[in-house]
């Protein structure tokens, strides 16, 4: 069930399920999903058997989470709140995070309604960098995150941010995919900042994968 104003599953979904369905999860397994959305993943995690909290800004998404977990008979706790502020001081063997990663013309301008599921500034790392730079507290010795994000945002930052901070990162899964509307809205934009170059009608999704080691 996708509500109004929610961010619907995707191709990017569709690749961080992928890179999920390839990590193995022990029953019991702490899961955080981060902009859960519809709680597509959250409940992906939750059938393997997985104690899953999923978070979102969105109230909707919250709804929507609930009420597909309500609709598939799986338990999800699930929390309104931005980013990890919602379990400050709890720890998870697999972090999943689908964040906004689009650049976006109006620059640091916090963005409203459902363009929240997508733009994140300029450069798109708005919310990646929180992310790279936060989880490592969140992630229990071995843990994992699996972070989706556009090639336009620059994941050789991702991969930097998180070994800097310790962990092992690599991209693991790529995926190329035809300009959805809100890239194809701004392909003018994203040309003339050298985002996207000239000869490129195609924008490249990727899971950064980075562990934490024991």
């Amino acid at each position: 069930m996708v509500l109004p104003g929610v961010y619907a599953p995707q191709e990017d979904t569709a690749l961080l399920a992928g890179a999920l369905s390839d990590e193995p999860l022990p029953p019991g397994a702490a899961v955080l999903d981060v902009g859960t959305g519809t709680g597509a993943l959250a409940l992906a995690a939750a059938l393997r058997g997985g104690r899953v909290t999923a978070v979102d800004v969105s109230w909707r998404a919250v709804c929507a989470a609930r009420l597909n977990a309500a609709r598939a008979g799986v338990r999800i706790r699930v929390r309104h709140g931005n980013l990890f502020t919602p379990v400050r001081g709890e720890s998870f063997d697999l972090v999943l995070a689908n964040p906004p990663y689009v650049p976006a013309p109006t620059g640091g301008r916090r963005p409203r309604g459902a363009a929240r599921a997508w733009d994140a500034g300029h450069d798109g790392r708005m919310v990646l960098d929180r992310i790279c730079l936060e989880v490592p507290r969140l992630l229990l010795p071995g843990g994992v995150l699996l972070l989706v994000q556009s090639a336009l945002s620059d994941p050789a930052r991702s991969e930097a941010l998180l070994r800097e901070a310790g962990l092992k990162a690599a991209v693991t899964r790529r995926r190329r995919i035809a300009f959805g509307p809100v890239v194809r809205g701004r392909e003018h934009w994203l040309r003339q900042r050298g985002l996207l170059p000239r000869a490129e009608y195609e924008e490249e999704l990727v899971v950064v994968r980075a562990e934490l080691p024991v």
